[in-house]
């Protein structure tokens, strides 16, 4: 099976802080993983290399067979592989001025002629997919609000509906659930499961509920200090396991409002959450 992305010795520096030390990963095309860690484990910043957001200090990273980034310089093609991978961000990342449908439409902007995305003028064939591309997430009736109107969760699915008018064939998505109440978060991975089921697109998904990982992930990559720790399957993620890669920052993985969701298991407990699942 070919990789949807590879990366190679991934290195990371800022200041003083090393940020990313020498990851290397593969994950398959078609695939839905959890990127698990704490607060400051490098999930943000190994995910942001991968469009080319940011650049390395060394390395190498392949996605959809091209090699983006080298050595801490961008090769020439990173903006055309950029174009099919979809970024959903933690806050969201819409423009609150503008209705919503113009949001998902924003998506298109990289095949849209320059004097047409310069106006915002899209043709009617683009409205009615970003029309679909709504519905599909279950907000239709929000398209021409602004998208300050939205709620949180509204507006994480506003920016999954832009991915899929955008016809991503990676989708990364940074502590989607992270600003979220259970039912929305519930909702959005729901959604990020049936786009990669679906359209086969791959699901890269960055977390620190360790419960959601375990129900929605076959596979999860830990990351701690910027290494990987852990890559392996997710419902190998005991508490035990947790504590030793860890230690006493492993309780941060169970104080989620996922403890508070009945439909990922009754009576959950960090103890016992993996026989619920």
């Amino acid at each position: 099976m070919a990789f949807a992305i590879e990366i190679r010795e991934l290195s990371k520096s800022f200041a003083n802080c090393k940020a990313l030390d020498k990851v290397t990963l593969q994950i398959s095309e078609g695939e839905m993983v959890a990127l698990l860690g704490a607060s400051g484990s490098g999930k943000s910043t190994l995910l942001r290399h991968l469009p080319g957001f940011i650049t390395s200090n060394s390395g190498e990273i392949d996605v959809l067979g091209k090699t983006v980034q080298a050595n801490g310089q961008r090769k020439s093609n990173f903006k055309e592989v950029r174009n099919k991978i979809g970024f959903v961000f933690q806050q969201f990342n819409l423009v609150n001025r503008l209705p919503v449908i113009t949001n998902v439409l924003i998506g298109l902007l990289h095949e849209t002629p320059w004097w047409r995305s310069l106006l915002m003028r899209f043709t009617v064939k683009q409205r009615q997919a970003a029309i679909e591309a709504l519905a599909s997430v279950g907000i239709e009736q929000t398209a021409w609000q602004r998208a300050s109107t939205l709620s949180g969760g509204q507006q994480q699915r506003a920016a999954l509906a832009r991915c899929l008018v955008q016809k991503a064939k990676i989708i990364l998505a940074d502590e989607p659930i992270a600003s979220l109440d259970p039912e929305s978060s519930r909702i959005v991975m729901n959604l990020l499961q049936k786009m990669n089921q679906d359209y086969q697109c791959t699901v890269l998904v960055s977390l620190h509920q360790v419960e959601f990982a375990v129900r929605y992930c076959k596979r999860t990559i830990a990351l701690n200090a910027g290494r990987v720790v852990y890559d392996g399957p997710s419902s190998a993620l005991t508490p035990q396991l947790l504590a030793e890669l860890y230690g006493s920052s492993a309780q941060e993985f169970f104080q989620t409002q996922a403890l508070a969701d009945p439909s990922i298991g009754n009576n959950l407990h960090p103890m016992s959450f993996v026989n619920h699942v």
